[in-house]
């Protein structure tokens, strides 16, 4: 397991370890997506991974996708952030802020005046929001996004980002994957547009690279990851040409100079070598584990930094359950289980009082 605790470079930051906490929604925003003491505890308790990203952040209130989820997109949000990088920072950690844009992933009970979700196309997700006092809600055919709604998120993402460093965050990772708004434009199975951003490859991926492109000249490439599912189905997206898809897409973002690529593995180690071979800078994977061994453990981490398809591994349940990972990895266990029904939402319990080792 050595190869998990050797450095690397991740933009400006030279990371100690090559464990990465991935982004996991958890619902705990409950004051007009505001972060408060519970999150920076939950952070805090982490920061010995190499590189902590944050759950998904709305960026804009029509970004939101889910109820109590934090954003980034006021004064009030970028206050509360700025406790919990301090409370990382003074622990030796590193945080990025990840920038989560839903898109077609809402509802108009999140939104004021009843407003629809917005997507490339009216092409609703066949998936459900889930509200404390209506049950489950059906997503409804999102409000196909004009010219001047495209621009408008993009600078939504900009801004964002700048109110990410003004919270004292080392970076920002854009997400570009689960069927959010990126890979909403990303796939022919949500992307019918007829215009410069539908239609052939070069047209679907013209939004997230104006989307990268914006924000790393705002804050700076050497601040900026991006993350991608390839061939990923979730929020009801799909692409019938993931190889040639994501040659195109990272061909674009290459010359930008990003801090890394994060890749969630969707089980195909064979996508995830083409990715590899497409990108020339830091790759972040998040390892799809065997149907007989779930969550993703160590091992699947160290296989696939032998072989060279990642420089820095994340994970995501593991962390969840099991505050001091390191710790537990170096020992060899023994490894927490998380609780699924403390996910979403609630107190600590499940949430910051995991047992350490010691």
């Amino acid at each position: 397991m050595s190869e998990l605790f050797e450095t690397v470079k991740i933009g400006a930051l030279e990371l100690p370890n090559r464990l990465v906490m991935a982004p996991m929604t958890r619902s705990r925003a409950y004051e007009a997506g505001q972060v408060d003491e519970l999150v920076a505890e939950y952070y805090t308790q982490r920061a010995g991974a190499g590189l902590i990203i944050t759950e998904g952040t709305q960026p804009s209130v029509i970004g939101q996708g889910y109820i109590s989820t934090p954003g980034l997109h006021n004064d009030d949000q970028t206050r509360a952030w700025r406790a919990v990088t301090d409370a990382v920072h003074a622990e030796g950690g590193r945080i990025f802020a990840q920038i989560m844009h839903s898109g077609r992933v809402g509802h108009p009970y999140l939104y004021p005046d009843d407003a629809l979700p917005l997507g490339p196309s009216p092409i609703a997700s066949g998936e459900q929001l889930f509200t404390v006092d209506q049950g489950m809600l059906d997503h409804p055919e999102p409000r196909e996004m004009t010219l001047e709604d495209i621009a408008q998120a993009v600078d939504d993402f900009v801004v964002a980002a700048r109110n990410a460093i003004e919270a004292g965050f080392d970076g920002v990772e854009l997400h570009g994957a689960n069927g959010y708004l990126i890979q909403q434009f990303l796939a022919d199975g949500s992307n019918r547009r007829t215009d410069s951003y539908g239609g052939s490859v070069e047209g679907r991926i013209r939004f997230a690279v104006e989307v990268a492109r914006a924000v790393s000249d705002a804050v700076g490439a050497d601040r900026v990851g991006f993350r991608v599912s390839p061939g990923g189905t979730a929020n009801g997206v799909s692409e019938s040409d993931p190889e040639e898809l994501y040659t195109a897409l990272l061909r674009e973002l290459a010359p930008l100079g990003l801090a890394y690529l994060h890749v969630m593995e969707l089980g195909d180690r064979a996508l995830t070598r083409v990715v590899r071979a497409a990108w020339p800078g830091t790759l972040i994977l998040n390892p799809h584990p065997t149907p007989s061994s779930f969550p993703a453990m160590p091992e699947y981490g160290v296989e696939a930094l032998r072989e060279g398809v990642a420089d820095a591994i994340a994970f995501a349940q593991l962390w969840l359950a099991n505050p001091d990972l390191p710790a537990r990895i170096k020992a060899g266990g023994p490894y927490n289980e998380a609780d699924p029904a403390t996910f979403y939402g609630g107190d600590h319990r499940g949430y910051t009082d995991y047992p350490s080792l010691v």
